[in-house]
């Protein structure tokens, strides 16, 4: 199971907060102890220095007078315990005598700061140097003063603890925050996808929607894969085009002479078969026209060429077109249009869709009725409708009429292929409007086709 893109990086950001939490406590934790081991060696060689100091030379013998400011700096520091040793010439003097001297000895410039396990604690130590004049003669002088380090080993455990807090209130407030940068980041992926899904299932136009750089190459990918697809659907339309012309046009010579055949035939079984024949060859040829009507409402659904045109004017053309095969079964066109009637679309996807709803209205009629057509504005739409008296909707709705090949159980003796109603469908739905059949009241059916009204 893949994980999300979104996750992932939810997760790699998390780890680096937490990363970043841990590298902050123990920056703090460290620098801490770092911290208050040089404040208190300061201190520490500060009262050091200062015993060293009042150190001096009397009456042959060394005076060394512990000033009470140089423990009360010391006693400041906490409970801790405070140790001294003080040699002269080598010899110790005074304090505790077992007490280690430094592996370096001090010089007189600066202290020596150490570290030694000393009476069943951790002391540190710093040792200052001085000369010191007995009976005349310079002698070396030492001063070691330690104290233990609970209070330091407390003040790093204080500012450890509180640097332990700080990263973890870093990283909870790095969990809202990743959550936001990660919808942040993916939010371009999720606006390209929502781009690209609400186009409609034909809509081949290369995707111009604005992505990042990272997301380019996958976007050009998509456009390259699209425009061949674009280009298959273009040479499949191409295709069923000249597959349909080359097949009505034998099929109308053939038609052609089955016809004269049966002007000549006297045999009534042999005329049937030419009737048959001459059926046959209508039904193909309807076929092919509506194969051909349909693959090109496919490919201009993509690409509808919209542009200002007269549904009115429209109308009125396609009818005329279609009036000798009215006259033929003597069915009388009655046109009711509201001049002018402009709109916005595409000229070959209305016409298609005019053509088989009129068609349907007269191959469906019986002789010698009326087909109604009446082309108005109606609630800010144009609206066409075709009513007529013919076998109606044998019980078939409206979705179901639609769909290809798929036509009425009291049509089976009139030519068809079952795609006129779905070509109408396709067309209006690509320009945005919209197209209903019902049964009229009184017997037939009554389709209507409504498009937007142009407001220019």
């Amino acid at each position: 199971m893949a994980v999300s893109l979104r996750v992932r990086l939810i997760w790699q950001l998390l780890a680096l907060a937490a990363v970043l939490a841990l590298g902050l406590y123990l920056a703090v934790r460290i620098g801490a102890e770092r911290a208050s081991e040089a404040t208190l060696d300061a201190v520490l060689g500060a009262a050091a220095q200062g015993m060293a100091e009042e150190m001096r030379s009397e009456e042959g013998g060394v005076v060394i007078d512990v000033p009470p400011g140089t423990f009360s700096m010391l006693a400041a520091m906490g409970e801790e315990r405070i140790f001294y040793r003080v040699d002269v010439g080598g010899m110790t003097v005074t304090g505790y005598g077992d007490l280690p001297l430094p592996a370096v000895p001090p010089t007189a410039l600066a202290p020596v700061f150490y570290s030694v396990p000393f009476r069943d604690a951790d002391v540190r130590v710093a040792a200052v140097a001085r000369s010191i004049r007995l009976d005349g003669v310079a002698t070396k002088a030492l001063v070691l003063l330690g104290q233990t380090r609970e209070g330091q080993d407390q003040i790093a455990e204080r500012l450890g603890n509180r640097a332990a807090a700080l990263g973890l209130a870093v990283f909870l407030v790095a969990i809202p925050l990743s959550l936001l940068v990660a919808r942040g980041l993916t939010r371009p992926i999720d606006r390209l996808a929502e781009a690209v899904g609400r186009r409609g299932p034909r809509d081949l136009r290369p995707v111009r929607h604005p992505a990042p750089a990272e997301l380019q190459p996958f976007v050009g990918a998509l456009n390259t894969f699209i425009g061949r697809l674009r280009g298959t659907l273009s040479q499949t339309e191409t295709f069923i085009a000249e597959a349909a012309h080359h097949i009505r046009t034998p099929l109308a010579v053939m038609r052609n002479d089955a016809e004269l055949a049966l002007r000549h035939s006297g045999e009534e079984m042999t005329r049937a078969r030419l009737r048959g024949l001459i059926r046959s060859a209508d039904d193909a040829a309807r076929s092919a026209g509506q194969l051909l009507d349909h693959a090109t409402v496919l490919y201009r659904a993509d690409q509808a060429e919209r542009a200002p045109l007269d549904l009115a004017q429209l109308t009125r053309a396609v009818a005329d077109r279609l009036a000798p095969a009215a006259e033929m079964k003597d069915i009388d066109l009655r046109l009711t249009i509201e001049a002018p009637l402009p709109a916005e679309g595409d000229a070959v996807l209305v016409e298609a869709a005019l053509r088989n709803i009129i068609d349907n209205a007269i191959k469906y009629s019986d002789a010698d009725s009326l087909v109604e057509i009446i082309a108005r504005a109606a609630g800010g739409k144009a609206e066409i409708t075709v009513a007529d008296r013919g076998r109606g909707l044998s019980g078939l709705t409206h979705d179901r009429l639609k769909r290809r090949f798929l036509r009425g159980a009291n049509v089976g003796d009139v030519a068809g292929s079952g795609l006129g109603l779905t070509i109408v469908e396709e067309a209006t739905t690509a320009m945005g409007g919209q197209f209903t059949l019902s049964p009229r009241e009184g017997g037939g059916t009554c389709a209507i086709l409504s498009l937007p009204l142009s407001l220019s």
